[in-house]
């Protein structure tokens, strides 16, 4: 049962007909686990805490530098020097103390990846390099687990949502995020923030969207991006949609897969 406290500080989700009571309690019931507490990381922890989600993970192995302040609003001038897994724990525990904060300062490699999965309903993924992407991504498909997974270029980003471990109405698997973008670019190719730039407020619509994402996910109410890419540019101030299928001929949960744990990251 939600407290008193609990039904004033959620009573705009509880009065929708979408959300009401029953989606509220598994908004609290649900664990997520956010991979990077950066641009990305930043908006969506801090809508998914006051949302109410019951327990929020999140893991990332940096420290908060000036330049970070542009864009992860999550973290503040004081924070400077602290690990931010650190400083965003301080700011969920001051925004909604009903909220399990859970700190990982470490990492995501192939060695850790499956336990720290083992813990949470659903992930969402903002890391800002195509290794961990990827890795996320598989190590998903193998636990099993949803993923919202976005990403930020200068003036574009995109957001899909991967749950290649379970079929369609048609009886089709998914597709994987290796059916929308086979392989990495080759490296060097993609610019990184730190080269290219990017606006700040561009980081915090696509980590809102992010939560969004995962709370529609949550609670279960319209019409989700399994098999679709939502892409934003900002420059034109144009949303658009791409359709996209399960290949049949990639490694995950293809018709002959390849990749059955997460020794090829090793």
């Amino acid at each position: 049962m939600l407290s008193a406290d609990e039904l004033e500080r959620y009573s705009r989700h509880i009065v929708m007909r979408e959300v009401g009571g029953p989606g509220q309690n598994a908004l609290r019931n649900a664990r997520v686990l956010m991979i990077g507490a950066g641009g990305l990381g930043a908006p969506a922890l801090m809508y998914l805490a006051a949302a109410g989600v019951g327990t929020l993970g999140v893991i990332d192995d940096d420290v908060v530098t000036l330049s970070n302040l542009q864009r992860q609003i999550i973290h503040a001038t004081p924070d400077i020097g602290s690990p931010k897994v650190e400083s965003a724990a301080d700011k969920i525990r001051a925004l909604n103390p009903h909220v399990a904060f859970r700190a990982h300062h470490m990492r995501l490699d192939a060695s850790n990846a499956m336990a720290l999965l083992a813990d949470y309903d659903i992930v969402a993924e903002g890391s800002d390099n195509f290794a961990t992407r990827y890795l996320v991504a598989d190590a998903c498909f193998l636990a099993k687990k949803p993923l919202v997974t976005a990403a930020l270029g200068v003036f574009d980003g995109s957001l899909t949502t991967i749950r290649a471990h379970e079929k369609n109405a048609d009886g089709v698997f998914n597709p994987t995020y290796r059916c929308l973008f086979p392989e990495p670019p080759p490296e060097g190719t993609v610019p990184s923030c730190q080269q290219a730039g990017i606006l700040g407020a561009l980081a915090g619509v696509l980590g809102s969207m992010t939560a969004l994402e995962v709370i529609r996910e949550i609670v279960g109410f319209g019409e989700g991006l399994v098999g679709r890419l939502l892409m934003v540019d900002a420059r034109a101030m144009r949303f658009e949609t791409l359709n996209y299928r399960r290949d049949p001929s990639n490694p995950l949960n293809g018709d002959h897969p390849t990749i059955t744990d997460l020794s090829g990251y090793c």
